[in-house]
């Protein structure tokens, strides 16, 4: 990873054509050949960028007011970024090494795998006949039983939106075809539910489910509760 702090002006020459006037910002020119330029300001997003694979050479200013170099940043298409660097303030070069990346806390693999262990917070006597059970159009997160032997196909989401109680209204429709587990219910589980999905599922028969993350881990404080 190189870092460069510097006055410089920047131009974006290919599909379309983009300037950012003279000002002090970040170059990073990272590992992976990509090329950000960020200010101080805007959140994380940088204000231009080129992303591998792409080449840099660096060439001697020109025309008036043009004293630094210019880095010509080209990627395989031919489009370019051309950073100006008037003024370099600082720069730092360092190997991060590897990066395992990030690992979320809470994603709907967690909340599967939690629920498939405590399928009995869904109703008393249920039993869990398969996580990820296979058709024709995709997984089923659950496939259970309720106490009654009825089966009933559970989708589960972070947040539960339309498209959720959609994609679980197709496996129904596919799963109700089959005579060895008809009729399948649906349960549509969530850790939020908007409005509408919840007004959707419920026009479609199918029950919603609100999932305490913290509660399935066991980790949740019950002092902390108001109810």
């Amino acid at each position: 990873m190189r870092i460069v702090i510097a006055r410089c002006t920047v131009n974006y020459v290919g599909r379309l054509t983009a300037h950012l006037p003279e000002a002090v910002r970040v170059i990073m020119v990272k590992g992976d050949g990509s090329v950000l330029i960020h200010s101080d300001g805007g959140s994380y997003k940088p204000l231009n960028w080129m992303s591998p694979p792409c080449t840099i050479r660096i060439e001697p200013g020109v025309g008036a007011g043009n004293t630094g170099s210019v880095w010509v940043v080209e990627n395989k298409a031919g489009e370019q970024l051309q950073i100006t660097v008037h003024e370099i303030f600082l720069e730092t070069e360092h190997d991060l090494g590897f990066d395992p990346g990030l690992q979320k806390d809470g994603v709907e693999a967690h909340l599967q795998a939690l629920l498939a262990t405590h399928v009995g917070i869904l109703g008393a006597d249920w039993t869990l006949i398969r996580r990820e059970y296979p058709t024709a159009i995709g997984p089923v997160d659950l496939l259970c039983r309720d106490g009654a032997g009825v089966t009933v196909a559970v989708e589960i989401k972070r947040r539960g939106e339309i498209d959720g109680v959609e994609q679980l209204t197709r496996y129904l429709a596919l799963l109700n075809r089959d005579p060895l587990l008809a009729p399948v219910h649906g349960v549509f589980a969530a850790q939020e539910i908007k409005p509408q999905a919840r007004t959707l599922a419920q026009d479609r028969g199918i029950r919603c489910v609100v999932l305490d993350y913290d509660g399935l881990k066991g980790t949740a404080d019950p002092s902390l509760r108001l109810f």
